[in-house]
């Protein structure tokens, strides 16, 4: 499977028809490549001006450090120095709550991450999550 644009845009629509079916708020869904490059966004109307950046920021915060925003969650309340040093390292954007999820295939190779943003931060990484497996692909949320 080539993880590129139709792929994103699949996981961004599994995504929001997953929060639509759970009645979540409106999502800000961002699809990123292994290199934290955007792949694919959108914003549903009535998501506020910048989820956009908060989902980004998941969603590269995950790929740069190697650990879903879960999992950085965790960290930045162990380690606060440390997160806020890496933020800092790598331009601010990263953001350490449920919503940014690494993507993998089925062998475990880093593809790229989803970041979402809109609803609560476990609400965000559970579309997350559905988008990705809507794909056949594997969501590593910590």
């Amino acid at each position: 499977m080539i993880f590129g644009l139709e792929t994103s845009r699949d996981i961004i629509a599994a995504a929001r028809a997953y929060g639509a079916e759970q009645g979540f708020k409106p999502l800000t869904v961002v699809v990123l490549d292994q290199g934290g490059d955007l792949l694919a966004a959108e914003r549903e109307d009535g998501s506020s001006n910048k989820r956009f950046e908060i989902a980004r920021g998941k969603a590269h915060g995950a790929l740069a450090l190697g650990l879903g925003s879960r999992a950085l969650m965790a960290r930045a309340e162990q380690q606060p120095y440390f997160v806020t040093a890496a933020a800092a390292a790598i331009g601010g954007s990263l953001v350490p709550v449920p919503g940014g999820v690494l993507v993998r295939d089925s062998g475990g190779t880093l593809l790229g991450a989803v970041g979402i943003s809109g609803d609560t931060s476990d609400n965000d990484e559970a579309a997350a999550l559905a988008g990705i497996a809507s794909v056949g692909l594997v969501g590593q949320p910590d």
